[in-house]
């Protein structure tokens, strides 16, 4: 088993490998905000085997938001749509940052999306 820097680049390298697959569901499109620019897949959820389940296809700026950079509320409103996405690393991902981002209308977009009951309540309570 590969440890430090070879398992980090094997990991990467696996990551990459989902571009063209991303791509074509994205429609060569940021599954957040439908920039075409700086795509390249995102991990919802780093730890795991990464799967088109975990990741999502982000521009460059949807990536930074989703990684903890502060987002204009503007730029926010985007992600209310990628709330109905039935792909768990583009809905989740865009759950987490609306939480995080604490706007007054994210309980109620949550609420509203397609997600199921558990990861609603777990995204509403950190709300709290």
């Amino acid at each position: 088993m590969a440890k430090g820097y070879d398992a980090n680049r094997e990991h990467k390298d696996l990551v990459a490998s989902f571009g063209k697959t991303l791509g074509k569901r994205a429609g060569f499109k940021c599954e957040w905000c439908d920039a075409k620019d700086g795509l390249r897949p995102w991990e919802y959820q780093s730890g795991e085997e990464p799967s088109a389940e975990t990741l999502a296809l982000l521009c460059g700026r949807c990536r930074a938001i989703a990684e903890g950079e502060p987002a204009e509320p503007g730029e926010l409103h985007a992600l209310r749509n990628a709330l109905w996405s039935d792909i768990e690393a583009i809905a989740g991902g865009a759950g987490r940052v609306l939480v995080r981002s604490r706007v007054p209308w994210a309980r109620e977009a949550i609420d509203e999306s397609i997600f199921d009951e558990e990861l609603k309540a777990k995204l509403c309570r950190e709300l709290r």
